[in-house]
């Protein structure tokens, strides 16, 4: 099923006009392969304190936000939303990293700008002491919608190249965006050893989230077999080195004053863990989606610009 048929489904199952339940499939694997074999993903590391300009810094050497959003589009930017702690905190994407890609994207034109995560803690909570709410609401722009999920908007998708998991409730406005860009916090994860951008995507899954966690790396890999961002931007201005996701302790912070960004979702993900002194190869989910042909993880085999 090709993207626009599988989008009149999800219209038609969401309104209770179809009883079959939309299928989406992103084919063929072993031709994406092919395509990323001997190529070089740029990967972005931008540092600098001011988180606005940051972005800007590290979007240009991809070619700007205009590459990825077109005029009229409509743009789901994920950020990390799902805990009720502060800002300094480094349990949630930086409000002004948010800010600012939201702004960029209204700027390339954006006919609508979608912001949202099923959050952990209370909903309400997250939104606020996050600074993600107060910050968002300074733009004052129509086109930007910045909202709590509604359950009912959960689709159920099978995971075609799955192999440890074969279907998903996602949200309907991650799988019919336009765009999709993702914007983690890069952060330690009990379970998971990291949480980065392949992490960050299980914000869009309804149901029983904890389910993904036997056998995590692998389904997070099966995962992004269908939510494919368009660019990533992975949040290091502050890093949880401890305790997470949750975090809490201001000790287990360090301050780095960076992102890390590119169109290769596995690349940005191997990047960003050397940032914590590990290898790619010790993140199963980065393991995982290289395996199923998803992004580089051989740091030898990206290209790194450092701005």
């Amino acid at each position: 099923m090709d993207r626009r048929h599988f989008l009149k489904q999800v219209l038609f199952w969401s309104a209770g006009l179809s009883t079959s339940i939309p299928l989406f499939k992103i084919v063929p694997l072993e031709a994406e392969a092919k395509a990323g074999a001997g190529s070089s993903p740029l990967v972005v590391h931008a540092k600098g304190k001011d988180y606005h300009g940051l972005v800007a810094k590290a979007l240009e050497p991809l070619g700007g936000m205009g590459k990825f959003v077109r005029p009229g589009a409509r743009v789901v930017i994920k950020p990390n939303i799902g805990w009720d702690r502060k800002p300094e905190q480094a349990a949630n994407t930086h409000p002004l990293v948010v800010k600012a890609m939201v702004e960029a994207a209204l700027a390339a034109g954006a006919g609508k700008v979608l912001v949202f995560d099923r959050t952990c803690n209370e909903a309400r909570r997250c939104y606020v002491n996050s600074g993600i709410q107060a910050a968002l609401e300074t733009i004052g722009d129509r086109r930007l919608e910045f909202f709590h999920p509604d359950e009912r908007k959960f689709v159920p998708v099978d995971i075609e190249r799955g192999k440890a998991v074969h279907r998903l409730d996602i949200y309907k406005d991650a799988v019919t965006a336009d765009v999709y860009i993702n914007v983690p916090i890069a952060k330690h994860h009990g379970l998971a050893r990291l949480t980065m951008g392949l992490k960050n995507s299980m914000g869009v899954l309804g149901g029983n989230r904890g389910q993904m966690h036997q056998d995590i790396g692998q389904k997070l890999a099966d995962l992004a077999t269908v939510i494919r961002p368009a660019l990533t931007v992975i949040d290091a201005t502050r890093i949880l080195l401890a305790n997470g996701p949750q975090g809490g302790d201001l000790a287990d912070v360090k301050v780095l004053d960076s992102l890390v960004a590119g169109i290769d979702p596995v690349a940005c993900d191997a990047y960003a863990t050397t940032l914590f002194g590990l290898k790619p190869g010790d993140i199963d989910s980065t393991v995982a989606a290289h395996r199923a042909g998803l992004g580089e993880m051989d740091l030898a085999r990206i290209n790194i610009e450092r701005v």
